[in-house]
């Protein structure tokens, strides 16, 4: 079960309605019964179900069916419908909608590229960034695991990865191995993960008893033959290709033989088109 909790389903929808829906209530229509259906305009995996179920409930409507968020859908089906007073439908309509919209295209697109990749690399994995627009990180990781891929970290709390704009701070990386042996003496439990942007970077670290590198915008004829080479004398290294990966180019990624692709690709796009219809009961 994903935590998204009740206060933030609220504010989401305090966003769109702060004090109460104008419309409505001048029409004179919030007592009667109705119901809402809402249905995907596009093939595409479906994400943010369960969460306006959720809020369906909080304001006092009935949910009377729906598909689980990972599941895939297509043209004009129908995959969830809500009942209850006008006024709760109107209230609940655009933040559930923009939810499914949103979160159900993050999913798709993630699932189109896992399994653009996995057709090349069956083994591969499919990890997102931390690029995600601020207050949207929960729904964007559901999206992300819904769609058939994973984080790649949650949080600087999580891991251990190094950068180029953390080295620039400390000259001894020149000569990694005592560093790595500090890092892992202090961490024990965690894995050490460097990104490199160079290939003569690579056998040094892994000497040193690095365990993993990231290889940043390298590309994949170059990325092959160091997978390749690396896994031969160091198959325990993980190895991660990271930078400007999307759905055009990431099964080239994939056949270079790297344990998991890194990028941010699945999180910019266009929602899936979501329809909405109410009829009165």
């Amino acid at each position: 079960m994903f935590n998204i909790t009740n206060d933030t389903l609220e504010r989401w929808l305090k966003e769109d309605i702060p004090y109460m829906d104008l419309t409505t209530c001048m029409m004179g229509i919030g007592s009667r019964n109705g119901e809402m259906h809402f249905f995907s305009r596009d093939e595409a995996v479906i994400c943010g179900t369960e969460e306006v179920a959720r809020l369906t409930a909080l304001k006092g409507g009935e949910v009377l069916e729906y598909l689980s968020s990972g599941s895939k859908v297509f043209p004009e089906q129908v995959f969830m419908k809500v009942a209850g007073r006008a006024g709760i439908l109107h209230l609940l309509w655009k933040t559930s909608q923009n939810i499914l919209e949103y979160a159900s295209g993050v999913a798709s697109r993630t699932n189109r590229l896992v399994e653009k990749a996995r057709k090349v690399n069956e083994k591969v994995s499919i990890l997102s960034t931390r690029k995600v627009f601020p207050g949207t990180k929960e729904l964007c990781i559901k999206a992300v695991l819904c769609g058939g891929g994973l984080p790649h970290r949650l949080g600087l709390s999580e891991s251990i990865l190094i950068f180029k704009q953390h080295r620039v701070f400390d000259s001894s990386w020149d000569e990694p191995t005592t560093k790595i042996e500090k890092l892992k003496t202090k961490s024990c439990e965690k894995k050490i993960i460097i990104e490199i942007e160079q290939p003569e970077e690579a056998f040094p670290l892994c000497r040193a008893g690095v365990d993993g590198l990231q290889f940043d915008k390298l590309p994949p004829e170059k990325l092959t033959d160091l997978v390749r080479v690396i896994k031969m004398d160091f198959p325990q290294i993980l190895c991660i290709a990271a930078g400007g990966i999307n759905e055009n180019n990431i099964d080239e990624y994939a056949a270079t033989g790297v344990d998991a692709i890194v990028t941010t690709s699945m999180y910019f796009g266009r929602p899936i088109n979501i329809g909405v219809t109410m009829k009165a009961t």
